[in-house]
């Protein structure tokens, strides 16, 4: 994502856990090396926007890591976030069975520290000072099972996308939200 944002003309910094091997980090994105269970280093540089895909779930101290990130926001900056919800429909199914899977993706991620409905992903992003200014929902993504996407799993999406639109904790894969923050 981050080299497809900088190919369009974005200047685009990355903070990964770990330093690429020569040649695979894309050129034209800065990389920073930091382990966000420990924070976020010292970044002179004000970002417009900060772009957080399938991250903060994954964060020992996520509320210090999101207080963090707002004072890395210009004046009028936004913070994009996407996070699980571990509301939706299948979650709670599988735990109403006595089933916790462990999966290397997905909303039983096994690399997930935090599991939130609605409402903990909201009072998180409030209590650490931001203002919501969209929240968008993601579908359960049905087309992943099968890559050529029949039919019948993209009319699932839609299906399960409008529903989403209307019943967002109990059938939204995810929430997508962007983050605003007063700045003084």
């Amino acid at each position: 994502m981050a080299a497809r944002l900088a190919d369009r003309g974005y200047r685009v910094t990355g903070l990964e856990r770990q330093s690429w091997p020569e040649g695979q980090f894309p050129a034209n994105v800065e990389l920073i090396v930091a382990d966000l269970h420990h924070g976020i280093p010292p970044i002179a540089t004000r970002f417009d926007y900060i772009l957080c895909a399938d991250v903060i779930e994954h964060l020992l101290e996520d509320a210090q890591v999101m207080r963090q990130l707002r004072s890395l926001l210009a004046p009028g900056g936004r913070l994009i976030v996407s996070v699980p919800n571990s509301g939706n429909f299948y979650f709670r199914a599988m735990v109403l069975l006595g089933r916790f899977p462990q999966d290397d993706k997905g909303l039983f991620d096994r690399t997930h520290i935090h599991f939130r409905v609605w409402p903990g992903w909201r009072d998180l992003f409030v209590d650490s000072g931001y203002t919501i200014s969209t929240v968008l929902v993601t579908p359960v993504p049905f087309t992943i099972l099968r890559p050529s996407a029949n039919s019948l799993l993209r009319g699932l999406e839609w299906l399960f996308w409008k529903l989403a639109c209307v019943w967002k904790t109990l059938f939204a894969y995810q929430f997508v939200l962007i983050l605003e923050s007063p700045h003084e």
